[in-house]
């Protein structure tokens, strides 16, 4: 069943975003939160401080979607000209509106020393021909155009303040304005292929999906995310739709499927152990701490996760980890005897029930003939048992370690 859907571009402006200053973090928050509420994002465009440029945007976006959302250059400064541009575009006037002063005294009601000048006067100056919407968390308004059905919406860039603004006013505006259909995704993350492998193993299956349903690809670091989107009317039966193509999926993949859910290693693992009551520690030598900081960036990890040594020299692996330096002198720090050691030595130092070690050549130096960059090794360990394992990862560093981390990560679920 075909639907039709409600088309959005989302227009950032800003100097300080095309030269690299600030990164567009509102883009992507904003396209998460409109996609969840059944809106299709058809393009995302960054642009200079420049009323012609402004235009030329709106202008194109008018053509090709039903939305636009600008942000950012709302503010009182000499380079916030969104505003203007817009009057001008709309053949309108500004006007005052006694309500954002009144709105901006409360905000700043608190501070002794706030005197309303000239420049924060001008906030209160808007649009005649539209919709003003209060700014509940800062002084520059939100204005709400409309065109031939089309709305044009222009927000503040500053994070906070944009999102306030969309959760409460924007989003339920517009899916008052329009008819939305329903939208579903749903990801299978995939472990033990490579995008290309794994496009021409489950290509049949692919090219079977039913219409109203589509597919991407999104490779991170070793696991592959399968994500299902799909559009209809009737939600439940498109819910019933996607979870009977995974089930299809499944039978194909078998045990590579490691997540029918779009969330982090770490925290899937981290699920696993709490369901256990299992407490883990980390030895990490080539990994620098990275798989610490991905427990560590779940909230409550307390409740699984204990500690970590980085035990990146020989001489913390031997000193506090007690490895034996014969071995590290004999096989290398590189090694299945030296991991093994790590992680059972970090298991009985922290006093955990289970523990992941890590060792290898990140680069881009130190490889050898034997051991070239991107060798690791990786070795769980439990009370009962200690498994290892080697691995090529590649040439490039922050490769190297990231896909170590996810392996470990990985190793630890299959352990459990």
């Amino acid at each position: 069943m075909k639907t039709n859907s409600v088309k959005v571009e989302i227009i950032t402006i800003g100097d300080e975003i095309l030269i690299g200053q600030i990164v567009d973090t509102n883009s992507a928050w904003m396209a998460t939160e409109l996609n969840k509420s059944g809106f299709e994002i058809a393009q995302i465009t960054s642009v200079h401080d420049k009323a012609n440029h402004i235009v030329e945007s709106l202008d194109l976006a008018l053509n090709r979607v039903d939305i636009i959302l600008f942000t950012g250059g709302i503010g009182p400064t000499n380079d916030d000209i969104t505003k203007q541009t817009l009057t001008n575009y709309f053949d309108t006037k500004l006007v005052f509106d006694e309500s954002i002063i009144r709105n901006i005294e409360q905000l700043f009601s608190t501070r002794s020393n706030f005197v309303i000048n000239e420049l924060t006067r001008a906030q209160a100056m808007v649009p005649e021909k539209c919709t003003v919407i209060p700014n509940l968390v800062g002084t520059a308004p939100i204005t709400w155009f409309e065109k031939d059905g089309k709305v044009i919406v222009s927000m503040p860039g500053v994070p906070y303040e944009m999102k306030q603004a969309m959760n409460l006013e924007i989003i339920p505006r517009l899916q008052k304005y329009f008819q939305t259909p329903a939208l579903l995704h749903k990801t299978v993350q995939v472990y033990g292929y490579g995008e290309s492998a794994l496009a021409l193993e489950i290509a049949d299956w692919e090219n079977e999906l039913p219409e109203n349903v589509s597919l991407a690809y999104l490779p991170n670091y070793g696991i592959v995310k399968l994500r299902l989107s799909g559009t209809s009317n009737d939600i439940l039966a498109l819910e019933f739709i996607i979870n009977q193509q995974i089930g299809k999926l499944s039978q194909i993949l078998g045990s590579s499927i490691v997540a029918y859910e779009d969330i982090p290693i770490a925290e899937l693992v981290g699920n696993l152990l709490i369901t256990k009551g299992l407490m883990v520690a980390t030895a990490e030598s080539c990994t620098g701490g990275n798989i610490a900081h991905q427990f560590t960036m779940i909230p409550g990890s307390s409740a699984f996760y204990k500690g970590s040594v980085v035990a990146y020299s020989n001489e913390i692996k031997t000193n506090v980890l007690q490895v034996y330096a014969d071995d590290i002198e004999k096989y290398g720090a590189v090694s299945q005897i030296v991991v093994i050691q790590m992680a059972e030595n970090v298991r009985k130092l922290l006093k955990t029930d289970v523990a992941i070690a890590t060792s290898g050549i990140a680069g881009p130096t130190g490889g050898t003939a034997d051991k070239p960059i991107g060798t690791v090794w990786i070795a769980i360990c439990s009370e009962e048992k200690t498994v290892s394992r080697e691995f090529h990862f590649g040439s490039l560093r922050e490769q190297n370690i990231e896909r170590a981390t996810q392996a470990a990560l990985l190793m630890l679920k299959e352990i459990l």
